[in-house]
């Protein structure tokens, strides 16, 4: 009988024949992986969203150049929800984890944040299959690992930040840092043009799509993208708000404020307290996210052949989920989908 596993994981500190690895927020990072390497097994690129001048377009990057290492090789190894070594030199406290580190002959080369995303989603589900797209939630400790990418790809010690009298400012008070706000967000939009040259593969984010909202999938229903560093955090700079006047912080603004004063304790004092910052830095909203984006907001971006048509048939799911571990999944048991597929219940005939 066969074991249980992914396509392409032979190392990791997942086993895949342990029900365990297949819950569902294992099996949210995990799968994606397995989609990577089963597309580079099929000589595929995955779409890769970089910056060029102020602005992101959608380019090709192998397999190999998202990892920085070859899967085939038996020294590469996947350690998921694991912390990237080569970042603690920025961190003050403990390093977060990321999703996925990448390892080769014993040595983090790579760290990815991992979305596993729908399309479509509720903003775009009633509109044509090229104006589709994905929700996409962003957790806290992504903009730690995103300031430390940064970090890595600029001369911190030299760069010149838009104003560093930025530096003396109460980011706990809304009040003192809203005059500011449009400076900060050049400031992080300047440094993401100026470091990419650099720019690095820094979250993994997978499609897959259904036919309209419903949970039948389409016949093409699956592809990779994989947005750069400095491509995401351009991406934060134009979602935020730059309205010095508006009545109040939100996340995606607070996202940006974030990320400017990690960048800038690491301009000045070479390390920075993400947990600190997160937690000081609330503007009344709970920093359980760091924001989250819609489909129409994230289809702007994305926009491309491969969103509309997808690269990967549901056929092929079954080269990917090998020896029988879709028995082991154990999705949520949610009462609306019950209801949502269960359309027998609202027939006359039932009492």
């Amino acid at each position: 009988m066969a074991t249980p596993s992914l396509f392409g994981i032979q190392n990791s500190n997942r086993d895949f024949s342990e029900a365990e690895s297949w819950g569902k927020n294992n099996f949210n990072s995990s799968f994606p992986v397995a989609l990577c390497c089963y597309l580079d097994h099929k000589e595929l690129l995955a779409n890769y969203i970089k910056l060029e001048g102020n602005g992101s377009i959608i380019d090709a990057i192998s397999i190999s150049d998202v990892f920085c290492a070859d899967w085939k090789d038996a020294k590469t190894f996947f350690a998921f929800e694991s912390q990237f070594s080569p970042y603690s030199k920025y961190i003050i406290g403990d390093l977060p984890r990321t999703d996925i580190v990448i390892i080769k002959n014993d040595i983090p080369c790579s760290a990815l944040e991992v979305k596993l995303t729908a399309i479509p989603d509720t903003t775009t589900c009633n509109l044509e299959h090229h104006q589709y797209g994905s929700e996409l939630v962003v957790r806290p400790d992504t903009i730690a690992y995103l300031a430390c990418s940064l970090a890595s790809s600029v001369n911190m010690e030299a760069y010149d930040f838009h104003d560093i009298s930025l530096s003396n400012i109460d980011y706990q008070d809304a009040l003192k840092v809203l005059p500011r706000i449009p400076e900060i967000i050049d400031t992080i939009s300047l440094l993401a043009e100026n470091a990419s040259d650099n720019q690095k593969p820094f979250l993994l984010q997978p499609i897959w799509k259904t036919i309209g909202k419903s949970p039948t999938l389409a016949e093409n229903c699956l592809d990779v993208f994989v947005w750069s560093d400095c491509s995401f955090a351009s991406f934060i700079s134009k979602i935020a708000d730059r309205n010095m006047e508006a009545s109040s912080i939100q996340r995606p603004t607070r996202t940006v404020i974030w990320l400017y004063k990690m960048l800038l304790e690491i301009k000045t004092n070479n390390r920075f307290h993400h947990a600190k910052i997160i937690d000081d830095v609330t503007y009344n909203a709970k920093n359980d996210k760091a924001f989250a984006t819609n489909g129409a907001v994230n289809n702007k971006i994305m926009r491309c052949d491969r969103l509309e048509n997808p690269i990967i048939t549901k056929k092929q799911i079954k080269e990917i989920i090998l020896g029988g571990g879709q028995n082991l999944l154990s999705p949520e048991r949610r009462f609306d989908a019950i209801i949502a597929n269960s359309p027998e219940l609202f027939n006359n005939e039932v009492c």
